[in-house]
């Protein structure tokens, strides 16, 4: 299986048409760069795989019709998730495949700028996986190249793979990244799901470990047979990943975990992080709401610097809002923003008793599965998911009180309890700014201060919640003749598009405990659904 090896300069272009720029990432027999279509003029990712030296011209077409054609299929059938191939060509024994620019860096290039990851990251990019590989299954596609290498990471902690139709382009058992590889795909035997469930744990290994399973032995032959016939590596950074890793990776296809096992393990993951959280949040000397967020945060979001660029990566989170551009309610007759006393403008009746709504469409790329990504309820709370596309852990009792709405662009939901004082807000907005902290000061404040009782706590604070740029403000106002005191933390999605979530309670009972804990439970359980919200 020896491949040829093709040594290009940057001045070169592919075809004649593809200029290459700069090198992306680089795993064994293959190699990302980033380019530009000079007849277009568009940016793009030119990877470049040595083919076997035996190769035919019927197995070079093969090759490139074959890997166009799955990820169009797969670009179909999971959009946002898989990156579109514009072309595909073989010149001197390599295979050139063109996609459109990823804006993500390659998961490759993040674990060699931070070692590995912590298990609650490692578990949202695994669930992340999981779906384009479900999504895949289901309809026959088997990748049978996943590496750290195929997979680009965007800012907001969702993935985009490449590399869909490699496997079976050619006679060799595995083109790129050996030390991947199944022991089926080792033994050159038939691969199917089992092989790629065998690269999805490989690749929770490796950003656990800080290393692959098994190791790259220079040529792929005798990494392939190393991948057979060594034993594993038993994980010792895993934590609560451990058997899930080790189930992945038995040697026997037919004694792999499930995609439904897996899918519940890496979501139980995620639910004892959140609720670790929760019974941490109250603790001595930690008082007040932007302390509390402050903790809920930690480990939810770290920033990287790689090549010189700063890039955030992984995770949902928050920034800023700018609903108040035309929103009801946002004009100062409410000084604390919520609407929680005040009927909107153009209300939507809310669910009969406690009833919580549910979401209208399945996730995109994939069947929903009961247990996803935020499914955190700790004991006193249970998810509330929003038709809009929004999901939250409330306190018992809690419901939807309100909903008012500027047509399709911008949304109110106020949530609380009959009796309970406290409200917590959500906002939705395609309006907002690129500045979170001018959001809130430009956008928020001025209406708050019409209301003539307004005052801020502090300074508008910029942050970062679960991978976004964020801003947090704090301020107290009079409603219905009580003082009270508002935390909003806002998050950019991009494009314009935005939520915040602002915590209400009565001044006096600021710093209670139960408020504190009440605060970090939305902050550690808030998800959104990345989607338009639907009309009411």
């Amino acid at each position: 299986m020896a491949m040829s090896r093709a040594h290009v300069s940057t001045h070169e272009s592919v075809a004649g048409r593809y200029r290459l720029l700069d090198v992306v990432h680089r795993e064994t027999n293959r190699l990302c760069w980033s380019g530009q279509d000079a007849e277009t003029g568009r940016p793009c990712l030119v990877t470049q795989i040595a083919l076997p030296e035996d190769h035919a011209a019927q197995t070079a077409r093969r090759a490139t019709g074959r890997v166009v054609r799955t990820c169009e299929t797969m670009r179909s059938l999971c959009p946002g998730r898989i990156a579109a191939v514009s072309d595909a060509v073989v010149t001197d024994g390599v295979l050139w495949t063109v996609t459109e620019r990823v804006a993500g860096v390659p998961l490759g290039e993040l674990l060699d700028a931070q070692g590995r990851f912590n298990y609650a990251r490692t578990a949202r990019i695994g669930l992340e996986l999981l779906d384009v590989l479900e999504a895949a299954h289901e309809l026959g596609v088997t990748h049978g190249e996943l590496s750290p290498g195929q997979v680009f990471v965007r800012e907001e902690g969702t993935v985009v793979v490449t590399g869909f139709g490699l496997a079976g382009a050619t006679l060799a058992p595995r083109l790129t990244a050996p030390s991947y590889a199944s022991p089926e795909q080792a033994r050159d035997e038939r691969i199917g799901p089992a092989a790629d469930l065998w690269a999805l744990g490989a690749i929770l290994y490796t950003m656990l470990e800080g290393r692959p399973p098994f190791r790259d032995r220079g040529r792929p032959e005798t990494t392939l047979k190393g991948v057979d016939r060594l034993p594993l590596r038993t994980p010792l950074r895993a934590g609560p990943l451990t058997q899930v890793v080790q189930g992945l990776l038995r040697k026997d296809p037919r004694e792999r975990l499930t995609r439904p096992v897996v899918r519940e393990a890496l979501a139980r993951a995620l639910t004892e992080e959140a609720e670790a959280a929760v019974r941490a949040a109250p603790r001595p000397r930690l008082r007040g709401a932007c302390a509390a967020a402050r903790y809920a945060g930690r480990g939810w979001s770290r920033r990287t610097v790689l090549a010189g660029t700063a890039l955030a990566v992984v995770t949902v989170t928050v920034a800023a809002l700018a609903v108040t551009r035309g929103l009801p309610g946002s004009d100062g007759g409410s000084a604390t923003g919520t609407g929680s006393r005040q009927r909107p403008s153009a209300p939507v009746s809310p669910p009969a008793d406690d009833a919580v709504p549910s979401s209208p469409a399945p996730r995109p790329s994939a069947t929903p599965s009961p247990s996803r990504p935020g499914s955190a309820v700790p004991a006193g709370f249970r998810r509330y998911d929003a038709p809009e596309g929004f999901s939250v852990a409330l306190p018992e009792g809690w419901r939807r009180l309100s909903t008012s709405r500027v047509s399709d662009v911008a949304y109110r939901v106020v949530l609380g309890a009959s009796g309970d004082p406290r409200t917590l807000a959500v906002t939705y907005s395609e309006r907002a700014g690129a500045d979170p902290v001018a959001v809130w000061r430009d956008d928020v404040e001025p209406a708050l201060e019409r209301s003539g009782d307004y005052r801020r706590v502090g300074e508008i604070r910029a942050t970062r919640y679960r991978g976004r740029a964020a801003a947090d403000m704090e301020w107290t106002a009079e409603d219905e003749g009580v003082r009270v005191r508002t935390f909003g933390r806002g998050f950019l999605l991009g494009g314009g598009r935005s939520f915040s979530l602002r915590w209400t309670t009565p001044a006096d009972d600021w710093d209670d405990a139960g408020n504190e804990r009440a605060l970090a439970v939305f902050l550690a359980t808030f998800r959104e659904d990345a989607r338009r919200p639907d009309s009411a």
